[in-house]
């Protein structure tokens, strides 16, 4: 297989973050595929639970300052970068004052769900998505894992779709049991809006967007799907595969083998 640029947009890894599925999935998927000599670069969100100092996080100037516009307001956005030395991976962390630093992931301290987790993973989405244009690296593929990634593949073929970094990129959307039970509210698919994503889109899906539909936007707008352990909604599994897309189910141990043949089924090496 050719050597791919793979970029992995991920809600958890560790050890930044407690040891679920998820976070070791978010480490170790990236380490496989840079083994097998493929290009990568990692994101994740900076919760605010993450310690910097243990960590050795630092804030890549050169990255960071551009604000965002979200729901009328300015948020800047601060990047910041780490290495897990066990994995040889770089990571890069999209930070917020108020969307991450004083805050913890998606429950807070008295295990409520954030009101504004929706506005947080469209500022995660547009985050990483800029600084990936800033760097001037043009991935093959997204791997997108965890809810807080789900806004990208829509943002991917509307927003971005002009854009030379990703025109011709490909996105898989990753599927874990999700927990979280709160609306992410009436004014969601307005604060979704940018360039091309606009509302209209959004009309299949219930004003109240619930994290069901940002699971459906995500496969409706991916190239292929991960379904990644058990517990994922099967009403959303169906529907993937309703949607004609190819569907990787539960890889298991040999992921990284698993994953590099799927990422060549959805985007085959060009022919010599």
């Amino acid at each position: 297989m050719a050597k791919k640029k793979i970029l992995f947009i991920n809600q958890e890894i560790s050890p930044y973050v407690p040891d679920t599925t998820m976070s070791v999935m978010g480490r170790e998927i990236p380490r496989a595929m840079q083994e097998r000599n493929h290009e990568i670069r990692t994101f994740m969100p900076k919760w605010g639970n993450i310690n910097e100092r243990r960590g050795q996080l630092h804030e890549v100037i050169r990255l960071s300052g551009m604000n965002l516009i979200i729901n009328d307001t300015d948020h800047p956005l601060i990047i910041k970068v780490a290495s897990i030395p066990t994995a040889r991976v770089q990571v890069y962390f999209i930070d917020n004052d108020d969307y991450f630093t004083k805050r913890l992931m998606a429950l807070d301290e008295n295990g409520e769900e954030y009101e504004d987790n929706g506005e947080r993973a469209i500022f995660f989405a547009r985050g990483v998505l800029e600084t990936v244009k800033k760097l001037r690296w043009i991935p093959d593929m997204i791997l997108c894992q965890g809810w807080m990634s789900n806004v990208v593949p829509f943002y991917i073929k509307t927003a971005y779709k002009d854009e030379p970094s990703f025109a011709n990129t490909k996105v898989v959307t990753a599927l874990y049991p999700n927990k979280l039970k709160k609306d992410l509210g009436a004014d969601f698919k307005q604060c979704l809006e940018f360039r091309d994503a606009k509302p209209e889109l959004l009309t299949d899906y219930q004003d109240d967007f619930t994290f069901n539909d940002l699971e459906k936007l995500a496969i409706d707008y991916s190239d292929g799907v991960a379904v990644m352990e058990k517990g994922v909604s099967k009403t959303n599994i169906k529907f993937a595969k309703s949607k004609g897309i190819p569907v990787l189910d539960m890889p298991g141990e040999d992921f990284g083998d698993a994953f590099e043949a799927f990422f060549n089924q959805i985007s085959p090496d060009d022919p010599e």
